[in-house]
């Protein structure tokens, strides 16, 4: 019983800082304007600096059924969603899927390379800053999904933790849309 009242204290301080970050993030949002995220609009353009060190566009990627995924090596959700993103990736690789893992983190290049080796990462891991996550409309949860087809539209996004099943659902959707149009394309070309 006597360390009841250091819990409540120690409880009190971790809910009054919340607090404050999250009123200073509303009022810092709130004076910001924020660009459409909804699904059958085009997914926002980027220009992010990769772990390798190149300059990578979302639009570079059009073609491409593109899983655009906002996440930070803080972030217990996106620690239990990053094995999937990797086995996913590799299933769906050869059908034209892409994943672009954007980690908005304040730990550095470093530390981001380093949990992304120890997390057997294969998909590229660009730089993130809160410029893209506005332009996103704001990220309010991580991880956040944006489920982007081939033509560069936003599909279907998800906030939080959602399950792998149902993350390859959503890819598979991506991958389809546009996949007759890309066959043509391709065999038109030969």
């Amino acid at each position: 019983m006597k360390r009841d009242p250091f819990i409540l204290v120690i409880v009190a301080v971790v809910v009054a800082a919340l607090l404050v970050f999250g009123i200073k993030m509303a009022r810092r949002r709130a004076s910001q304007p924020v660009a459409s995220t909804a699904t059958g609009q085009l997914a926002p353009n980027f220009t992010l600096k990769s772990l390798d060190g190149k300059t990578v566009k979302l639009s570079d990627y059009r073609g491409k059924a593109v899983l655009v995924n906002f996440w930070a090596t803080w972030c217990e959700p996106c620690n239990v969603e990053m094995p999937w993103l990797v086995d996913l990736h590799k299933k769906y690789a050869s059908q034209g899927f892409e994943i672009l893992g954007v980690a908005m983190d304040d730990i550095g290049e470093k530390g981001i390379a380093k949990f992304a080796q120890e997390k057997h990462v294969d998909y590229p891991i660009l730089i993130g800053d809160d410029p893209v996550g506005d332009a996103y409309g704001g990220i309010p949860f991580l991880p956040g999904n944006f489920y982007i087809d081939r033509s560069g539209k936003i599909v279907d996004k998800a906030f939080g933790l959602k399950g792998k099943a149902e993350m390859e659902q959503d890819i598979q959707k991506i991958i389809a849309s546009g996949a007759g149009a890309q066959s043509v394309a391709a065999a038109g070309g030969q």
